[in-house]
């Protein structure tokens, strides 16, 4: 393994642990505040974090067909992190009819997503790319109940991550 990528496996594997650390602390003060729906939102978020960097640790710390198989879930762990980031969204702030259509339509792409990538010679990248973007800016359909929820403050947060999120794509 060259030095870039053992870099890039430690790096992985400290942000996996950090956010396992973080999915724990975030786990706790939602049971603390007595509100199921917290505790399982965040632990679906936390759980798709650490596995998101987990997957990505695995793959840049090996070569030839192991790496081509780790780079699937690599790509998969993506999907995961995007809907699972959308989550406490959409069971805390939305929760009713707009959070349970935002929950299934990004779990949905999430789903297609992954299983695009599990074909044996994926040429699909620009499939994947729309998938992204389509899943970051689907949260645009509930722009007004979203806003209400969480005030100016809180959507500006939502909104800096989403362009976060694209321009970490290009």
């Amino acid at each position: 393994m060259y030095y870039g990528e053992k870099l890039n496996a430690w790096t992985h594997l400290v942000g996996a642990v950090l956010a396992l650390a973080g999915a724990i602390v975030l786990v706790v003060l939602a049971a603390l505040d007595g509100d199921p729906w917290k505790v399982v939102s965040f632990s679906i978020y936390g759980t798709t974090l650490v596995l998101l960097y987990t997957f990505s640790a695995l793959y840049h710390s090996f070569r030839g067909r192991a790496k081509e198989i780790l780079q699937k879930l690599d790509h998969q762990g993506i999907y995961l992190l995007i809907a699972g980031s959308y989550t406490p969204f959409c069971l805390v702030s939305l929760r009713g009819p707009w959070g349970w259509s935002l929950f299934g339509t990004v779990w949905a792409l999430a789903l297609i997503g992954s299983l695009q990538e599990m074909r044996p010679k994926n040429d699909a990248r620009i499939l994947s790319l729309v998938i992204y973007v389509v899943m970051g800016w689907a949260v645009l359909v509930a722009l007004v109940p979203l806003l209400e929820a969480l005030g100016t403050d809180g959507f500006i947060w939502v909104a800096a991550g989403g362009l976060l999120y694209t321009v970490g794509i290009v």
